[in-house]
């Protein structure tokens, strides 16, 4: 058995490598499509959107949000919720300068209009931040933000549940004396801005920018001090390290917006102050990168462009040889430089060299350079020793759980729960391998595994470098559409003592909305009851004593939060009759912590008079739960079973579930589908035939076979040839069930085949 599924794994092998593939996820460099990378890194910048988001936005999972901030819009600014300028600055003015010197080949890929759009909301945000004598340089506070791992929609209640004021949490910075940094790198921001979106923008949209920059610029420079800034919450997440660079990188941008010879002259002044080589203070500094809190490089850069200064050059060459030549070298190409963030730096040491090569160093020996900004980022997307990409949902093999707390979708302020994160956060690059080459996907260690704006910003802007040189198209069906990890309300019951006389039922009405997290208004479920033996006795249902023991919502009453209500007995039809509970504030139930994910309302149903004669065998929502004890989860605590036949309404609408006469709904589980997942309530016993899923059937047609890893191994190498329909995607994934559809799925399908395991999904994901 062991040989035959050996035998059938390398003939699946071998199929795979005369398709120009690893059945394990290679990515060589020829077959990057660069342009495919570009458009998910923008959609990354549009995840960490904040504020009312833009009808163009086409992140299904995000909609609007911390609303009551004083500056509204900006982005995030890694996997929390607060909106740093400094970081945010940087990042915004390398997106401007990767479209300010590789139009062409943005335009030619089809992502223009996103790139226009993500560039334009940033520089809006940074604008409005400019209030005249004054600069709002932080919306948020980390301090407070980083107590609460939830999704940015519901930041509100998680920082209340958590004990927090919401409103101390979205408080701002406000300054202009001693916060040159941050003010100079806002400055440069929308001057690149005003320049990379000529003849892309409104004008008045566009000069104002300018006028904000020069503004910004005015207010850096006077002060000269980052002594304020450094004193506040900022200085624990993104402490300034100097000034000088931001005040350098600002008025070069701003003698290329306006061509006036005041801010060239202004830079010039500024380089006396610039970082020295450590003991040899007459070089400037060279051996380190351009980044947030380090932007001289870039300036210098721009400055030898726009002087022509041989000196400037010289220097230019000196930092891209360092890179090229000094900077450890891991196998595959990356220069390592640092323990957190190693790609960030080395993506926008990439990007320096390849905007020098192009310009004040095209008439030198160049290949050695061209060699590393090309190794950096394809290093980054897969073309290194372990076929790794580094970038989320790009390629087979990525990352599955950066720390990023929208994303990973967690219910009860919880990193690690749900284990895999429940949405794909396409285009994030993640912060890269350790100095020894390994990389672990865990969400906890963030210093490997941390997303953030300026991460993608240096990878994003040599992406416009690689598509102009080699073109690409991008992928007019992205995003694609989500298939949910299971229903987003259901009910949780348990039997809590059945006897002749009636039955004790908990039912905790449960939230884990991700499609986005929202609260919910009029959530309801219904408990269905044939009563054909009180009817017999002579009793009437009506008479069933309805009474309440436990009402959780209660617990919020003091917030406003209306209570449960609980409807009388009604007719359904025959003998079957139901009640109907109501969570008329959607407050009640959140997922936001352990204890409001869920909204326990506990209910006695007992016999007329308080006599014998009651039968809950018979009673359609006691199907799956009767005489069951449930399970406990790590903590202990004992797990309801999650039951279809209790079924779940929104305003009345049936949600999920399925009632007496056969009506079903699958809570929107397979994104328009009729193929419904298996229940969440205990995944791992699901069968190949749960829900109406034949697990492994790719192609549909009823079996699960040989021919369905091919299909799969085929889809992954030539999607424009080999497609699966959207329920083979579904029958398909069936290796660490929702995380796509990989290689490791077509190895599962061999390994039943073979009978190395009795089922599948051969392993399913909380």
């Amino acid at each position: 058995m062991i040989k035959r599924f050996i035998s059938g794994a390398i003939s699946a092998a071998v199929l795979a490598a005369s398709m120009g593939i690893s059945p394990y996820a290679s990515n060589a460099a020829e077959n990057i499509n660069y342009a495919e990378a570009l458009q998910k890194s923008l959609y990354f910048y549009e995840v960490q959107q904040a504020g009312p988001l833009p009808e163009w936005n086409r992140v299904e999972w995000r909609t609007d949000s911390t609303m009551i901030d004083e500056v509204k819009g900006g982005w995030y600014d890694a996997g929390d919720h607060v909106k740093f300028n400094l970081p945010m600055s940087y990042s915004a003015s390398m997106l401007a300068w990767g479209l300010y010197q590789y139009p062409n080949g943005v335009e030619n890929c089809g992502e223009m209009q996103n790139y226009v759009n993500n560039l334009e909301f940033v520089l809006d945000y940074l604008a409005e931040c400019d209030r005249g004598d004054e600069v709002v340089y932080q919306v948020g506070m980390g301090q407070k933000d980083h107590t609460w791992w939830g999704p940015v929609e519901l930041y509100q209640y998680g920082m209340e549940d958590s004990g927090a004021s919401y409103e101390a949490a979205r408080e701002i910075l406000v300054g202009s004396d001693g916060c040159s940094a941050v003010i100079g790198g806002m400055s440069a921001a929308l001057a690149a801005g005003y320049c990379a979106l000529d003849g892309r923008i409104d004008e008045s949209k566009r000069e104002s920018y300018l006028e904000h920059s020069i503004n910004l610029l005015k207010i850096a420079d006077a002060s000269r001090s980052d002594e304020v800034y450094n004193n506040t919450d900022a200085q624990g997440f993104y402490r300034s390290s100097h000034f000088y660079d931001e005040l350098f990188y600002a008025s070069n941008w701003l003698y290329i917006a306006t061509k006036d010879q005041k801010y060239l002259d202004q830079a010039a002044s500024y380089i006396p102050n610039l970082d020295r080589e450590l003991g040899d203070s007459s070089q400037l500094k060279y051996t380190w990168g351009h980044c947030w809190d380090d932007e001289m490089q870039g300036a210098m850069l721009l400055y030898a462009i726009n002087t022509g200064d041989r000196q400037y050059i010289d220097h230019v060459e000196k930092h891209v040889k360092y890179w090229t030549n000094d900077v450890k070298k891991l196998d595959g190409g990356l220069r390592w430089s640092a323990t957190w963030g190693c790609l960030r730096y080395a993506e926008t040491a990439g990007f320096i060299a390849a905007v020098a090569c192009d310009t004040v160093l095209k008439d030198r020996d160049i290949s050695a350079y061209t060699k590393f900004y090309e190794e950096q980022i394809n290093f980054a997307l897969g073309d290194n020793p372990d076929n790794f990409s580094y970038v989320c949902g790009f390629g087979e093999n990525s990352p599955k759980n950066p720390h990023h707390r929208t994303a990973h979708g967690s219910w009860k302020n919880d990193e690690s729960t749900p284990t895999i994160s429940r949405h794909t956060l396409y285009g994030a690059l993640v912060g890269g391998p350790t100095e020894d080459g390994s990389y672990e996907d865990n969400r906890g260690n963030y210093i490997n595994n941390e997303v953030a704006t300026d991460y993608n910003a240096g990878y994003t802007a040599l992406l416009c470098k690689m598509i102009d040189k080699y073109g690409g198209k991008s992928d007019p069906a992205f995003p694609p559409v989500e298939v949910h990890d299971g229903p987003e309300f259901y009910v949780e019951a348990l039997d809590k003592g059945i006897t002749s006389s009636g039955a004790t039922v908990s039912f905790k009405i449960t939230n884990h909305t991700a499609w986005p997290a929202r609260v919910q208004d009029n959530l309801s479920f219904r408990y269905f009851m044939d009563l054909s033996e009180l009817k017999a006795a002579g009793k009437n249902p009506e008479d069933v004593v309805i009474r309440c023991d436990r009402d959780q919502s209660a617990m919020y009453a003091d917030k406003g939060v209306k209570q449960a209500e609980i409807s009388p007995i009604k007719h359904y039809n025959g003998d079957i009759y139901y009640i109907e509970v109501t969570l008329p504030d959607g407050r009640a139930v959140l997922p936001v912590s352990e204890g409001m994910q869920q909204c326990e309302i506990l209910i006695a149903f007992v016999y007329p008079d308080y006599g014998s004669g009651w039968d809950a065998s018979n009673d359609f929502s006691n199907t799956e739960i009767i005489g069951k004890s449930g399970s406990a989860d790590d903590q202990g605590n004992i797990k309801g079973i999650v039951t279809k036949y209790i079924p779940v309404y929104i305003n009345g609408e049936l949600y999920y579930g399925e009632e007496p006469d056969g009506t079903y709904a699958d809570g929107n589980i397979s994104a328009g589908s009729d193929t419904t997942l298996p229940s969440p309530a205990d995944p791992a016993t699901s069968t190949t035939k749960d829900e109406g899923i034949v697990f492994g059937d790719a192609n549909c047609d009823g079996k699960t076979e040989i021919a369905d890893a091919t299909l799969i191994l085929q889809m992954l190498t030539n999607k424009d040839e080999y497609q699966l329909t959207e329920k083979g995607m579904i029958n398909a994934d069936v290796s660490n069930r929702g995380d796509g559809i990989t290689a490791s799925d077509a190895l599962s399908i061999m390994k039943l085949d073979a009978g190395v395991i009795d089922s599948l999904p051969e392993s399913y994901s909380e």
